[in-house]
C-alpha cells in the first residue's frame, strides 16, 4: 500500500466509491473521527459560491501570508497536477506528502467507501494538521451544506456569488442554490456575501443562526475607475475602513473586495501598503490568465479562463469590453455536456470574430457538432476541430499581433491548452 505512486493512488480513489458524487457528510465524518482530526488550523475560513471561489481564496491567502501567518489553501478542481489542490504557504504539497496522507486515510476508513473528493478532502485536512498552520482557507467543491469541506466549522464563511450551475445537485433556481450554500454558515459566526442580490434562503439562514452578516453594496463596497479602484468596509468592531487608489487587478476586483472585508474582520494589522501589494501580486493559472506567446516569429496575446456557466461568461464578457484589443478576438472553446451551452456562448458571441470549437478529452464533453450548431444559430463564424490542440494551433496560425486568442469554457479546455503551450511556445 505504501509503495503506491500518487498516480496509482488517484486511480485507486476513482474506483473506490460506486458514485463519483455522493452528497452527504456521514461517511467523511466517521473517517475523520477515526483519523483523530479536529481542526486543520486555529483560524478556518470557508468559501463557497457559483463563481469566484478560486480568486477569493487566493486573495485571502495572500493577505494572510503578507502578515507572516502560515496559511494552507484547499481548492478544486486542478488543472494539470493534483498537488494544485493542497498548498501550504503558496507551495503545492509534494507527491510523497499526498501519498502519506492517503495511506493514513485509507487505514482509518475501514470498510467505509469514500468518494474521490472525500478522500482528497480528508487527506488535505490531515496534511494541514501536520503542518502546524495559523489559518486555512477552504474552497467548497460543490454546494456547501453536504460538501466534505463543511465537516469543519468555519470561523468565517464567505459566499462569493449565486448563479445556476450543477442543477442536478443544487436545483435549478437561485433560491435552491442559495439554500445549499448557506449550509456553511455557523451559529453566531460572521458571514459575508459578495452577491449584490442574495436570494432569500441565504438571508433567512443567516438570521436564523444569528450570524453577523455583511453584504457587498450595503456593508462593504468596491468602486472601479479607469486607472484604479477603491474599497470601503468595516472592521470587527464596525468601524469604517477605506482603501483608495489601488492598482487595477487582472483577477476580479469584486472578489478582492470580498477577501479584504473578510481580512478586516480577523483582528490583524491594517497596513494599506502591505495589503495593496499582496492583492497586486495574486495570480491564478487559468483565471483571467493573460499570456504573451512567441510562436513562429509572431508575438501573440492569449487570455485563458475556466469560466463555464452563464454567470462566469457574463463577467468575462464585461471584462473584455473594459479591456478592448486593437484587433479582433478569436476563441478556442469546449464545454462539458451538463452546462448551459447557449447561456454561455450568448454572453460572448458578439465580441468574438471567429470560434474554434472542440470536444474535450472526457466522455462528459459536449459533442463538437452541437457546439458548432449552437454558435451558427447565433450568427457566429465557427470552425470545428478534433481536439483543443488543433483548435489552438489554427487560431495561432491566423492571429496577428493586435489580436487576442480567448481560450475558455472548461478546466479541461484550459488544461489541454497549457500542455500545448508548454510544448510549442518559443
Amino acid at each position: 500500500m505504501t509503495q503506491r505512486t500518487l498516480g496509482q493512488w488517484l486511480a485507486y480513489l476513482e474506483q473506490l466509491h460506486p458514485s463519483a458524487i455522493d452528497m452527504g457528510l456521514d461517511r467523511a465524518r466517521q473517517v475523520a473521527g477515526q483519523l483523530g482530526l479536529s481542526r486543520p488550523a486555529p483560524r478556518v475560513i470557508t468559501v463557497t459560491g457559483t463563481n469566484g471561489k478560486g480568486s477569493t481564496c487566493a486573495f485571502l491567502a495572500a493577505l494572510l501570508q503578507a502578515q507572516g501567518l502560515k496559511v494552507g489553501v484547499y481548492s478544486s478542481p486542478h488543472l494539470l497536477h493534483y498537488n494544485e489542490r493542497v498548498q501550504v504557504q503558496g507551495v503545492q504539497v509534494s507527491d510523497a506528502q499526498l501519498c502519506e496522507a492517503f495511506v493514513a486515510v485509507e487505514a482509518a476508513r475501514g470498510d467505509i467507501t469514500l468518494t474521490y473528493f472525500e478522500m482528497g478532502t480528508l487527506a488535505a485536512f490531515w496534511l494541514f494538521e501536520q503542518a502546524g498552520l495559523d489559518a486555512v482557507v477552504l474552497e467548497v467543491g460543490l454546494g456547501g451544506r453536504l460538501d466534505a469541506v463543511n465537516l469543519v466549522d468555519a470561523d468565517l464563511a464567505l459566499v462569493t456569488s449565486i448563479g445556476l450551475d450543477h442543477a442536478d445537485w443544487l436545483g435549478n433556481t437561485r433560491e435552491s442554490v442559495a439554500f445549499e450554500k448557506a449550509g456553511i454558515l455557523r451559529a453566531g459566526k460572521p458571514a459575508l456575501c459578495g452577491d449584490l442580490d442574495p436570494p432569500a434562503p441565504l438571508l433567512e439562514q443567516a438570521a436564523a443562526l444569528n450570524c453577523p452578516f455583511l453584504l457587498r453594496g450595503r456593508d462593504f463596497s468596491v468602486a472601479i475607475d479607469v486607472n484604479a479602484w477603491s474599497w470601503q468596509g468595516v472592521n470587527g468592531a464596525g468601524q469604517p475602513l477605506v482603501l483608495t487608489d489601488l492598482p487595477l487587478l487582472d483577477l476580479p476586483m469584486e472578489n478582492a473586495a470580498l477577501a479584504l472585508q473578510a481580512y478586516a474582520l480577523l483582528d490583524l494589522p491594517w497596513q494599506p501598503g502591505v495589503l495593496a501589494e499582496a492583492l497586486s501580486g495574486t495570480r491564478i493559472v487559468g483565471r483571467l490568465d493573460r499570456r504573451v506567446l512567441r510562436w513562429k516569429g509572431k508575438t501573440l496575446n492569449l487570455l485563458l479562463d475556466v469560466g463555464h456557466n452563464p454567470h462566469a461568461a457574463r463577467f468575462l464578457a464585461q471584462r473584455l469590453v473594459q479591456r478592448p484589443v486593437p484587433g479582433k478576438r478569436l476563441a478556442v472553446f469546449g464545454l462539458l455536456g451538463d452546462k448551459d451551452l447557449e447561456g454561455v456562448v450568448a454572453e460572448l458571441v458578439a465580441g468574438v470574430a471567429h470560434w474554434a470549437v472542440t470536444p474535450l478529452p472526457t466522455s462528459r464533453s459536449t459533442p463538437v457538432e452541437q457546439l458548432q450548431a449552437c454558435l451558427q444559430n447565433l450568427g457566429a463564424s465557427v470552425t470545428s476541430y478534433q481536439n483543443v490542440a488543433q483548435a489552438l494551433l489554427a487560431q495561432c496560425e491566423q492571429a496577428m499581433a493586435d489580436d487576442e486568442i480567448l481560450l475558455f469554457g472548461s478546466f479541461y479546455c484550459v488544461a489541454e491548452a497549457l500542455e500545448w503551450l508548454a510544448d510549442h511556445a518559443d
